[in-house]
């Protein structure tokens, strides 16, 4: 199984950028789909979610309004659309997938990191001011 997360860059404040969670060795299209990021000295922390069904999406208040994660169950592919990007959002942002999860899990199961059982690489995003 394996995430393969790309689309990271180097942009300036207020420009965007979408990431792509391609996934391989697995079908991730009835999976929870999560995007994380980590700062350099930071903890990991939840950026977005995606049900299982595709029906609710779940956002860190830091983000809410920005960010819209979605998915292309054709592709097999989870997407990650960033907006009016703000240096604070420079990170480290990995992709991951539950396919265990309930289809009823809400926020708080769905921005829990420990719950995610595949994992992405991880992708350079760097917003200069």
């Amino acid at each position: 199984v394996q995430l393969q997360a790309s689309g990271g860059g180097l942009v300036q404040a207020g420009g965007s950028l979408r990431l792509s969670c391609e996934a391989s060795g697995h079908t991730i299209r009835r999976d929870l789909v999560g995007w994380f990021r980590q700062a350099p000295g930071k903890e990991r922390e939840f950026v977005a979610a995606i049900s299982r069904t595709g029906g609710s999406t779940f956002y860190s208040d830091s983000v809410k309004g920005r960010f819209t994660i979605s998915r292309d169950n054709a592709k097999n592919t989870a997407y990650l659309q960033m907006n009016s990007l703000k240096p604070e959002d420079t990170a480290v942002y990995y992709c991951a997938s539950d396919p265990n999860a309930i289809l009823s899990a809400g926020p708080s199961y769905s921005s829990d990191h420990e719950h995610y059982n595949y994992w992405g690489q991880g992708t350079q995003v760097t917003v200069s001011s």
